[in-house]
């Protein structure tokens, strides 16, 4: 049975935004996180939330995980602010596709953009490329590979209403935008997956998690309802989850999200330790009449094997 919590940060108790990998040297699974300095009485505005390294835990399990420490990126800029890692492996290299903010700032308004790294141990990361993209202001990558082979990054474009455009690639290291969105509803975090026969995305809706499924993964198509925005009843669980990843094993799915514990109804308004802090959630998803439920409140039972 899975930690509830699942995971808190012990530097600045703000992990979230998790993206989870297998690691095959360490036989272990990786959890990858942005590490807000939630506990930092020095930062103001939004500057708690910059500034951030990019936070590492480990599972033999995927229910209990320890805190490992913070990956090593090569990308020299001062006071640089890491978000949103999006971690993959293909053909033994693995790549992590991550925000970039160039500095440490008080409010919002500020470029960002996504960089290409490479690693062959999860920890050191080498710096590839800057992906040229829709705007300047772009974040949250998700890749999939398509049936077809090549690859498809899903990302939230700031600019165009925070909605969801996508660019291609046939080998990782080169992309060629969209220009176009394919998810209009405002939204971040997408992660693109199929399971159940069918091609599903889940983003943060603000709302909980908007969720949407498509045949070809340029239409997509949302259900009425939302997951995980129903508070739920367990410890750090009653508010709405946010910023997914997706792991389907063994047939089953999980949603791995992050949740603002002191973001209460009572709290609302407050700028504190406490309604800054985040926790690391997992829950399994269940399919039902051809949507994506979830029910936060069962115990989640999580036995991660080693893909194949």
């Amino acid at each position: 049975m899975a930690d509830k919590p699942l995971f808190r940060d012990p530097v600045f108790d703000g992990a979230a935004d998790p993206s989870i990998q297998w690691n095959n040297k360490e036989k272990e699974w990786f959890m990858f996180y942005t590490n807000r300095r939630a506990s930092d009485t020095t930062a103001n505005g939004v500057s708690w939330v910059h500034g951030t390294k990019i936070g590492i835990a480990t599972s033999q399990n995927g229910a209990k995980w320890n805190y490992k420490g913070t990956c090593n990126i090569e990308y020299n800029l001062e006071d640089v602010t890491y978000w949103a890692p999006d971690v993959l492996e293909h053909n033994g290299t693995y790549h992590m596709y991550l925000t970039i903010v160039p500095g440490i700032f008080n409010d919002w308004y500020h470029p960002r953009y996504i960089i290409h790294l490479t690693s062959d141990n999860l920890v050191d990361w080498k710096f590839q490329s800057q992906l040229k993209l829709a705007s300047e202001r772009c974040i949250d990558a998700d890749v999939f590979q398509l049936p077809n082979g090549t690859w498809r990054m899903y990302y939230n474009n700031e600019n165009d209403g925070k909605s969801i455009y996508y660019a291609d690639s046939k080998d990782l290291y080169t992309w060629e935008d969209s220009g176009k969105k394919v998810v209009k509803d405002r939204g971040e975090g997408p992660n693109v997956f199929r399971w159940k026969d069918k091609n599903w995305m889940v983003n943060d809706a603000w709302r909980g998690l908007g969720v949407y499924s498509s045949t070809d993964f340029e239409n997509w198509q949302r259900q009425p309802e939302n997951i995980l925005e129903t508070p739920g009843t367990g410890e750090d669980d009653r508010v709405k989850g946010g910023h997914p990843d997706i792991v389907i094993n063994t047939d089953k799915a999980y949603v791995f999200y992050f949740t603002h514990p002191g973001r209460t109804p009572e709290n609302e308004g407050k700028d504190t330790y406490e309604t800054r802090r985040t926790t690391i959630q997992v829950a399994e998803l269940e399919y039902e009449n051809g949507s994506l439920i979830c029910n936060r409140n069962k115990p989640t039972y999580i036995n991660l094997k080693s893909p194949k």
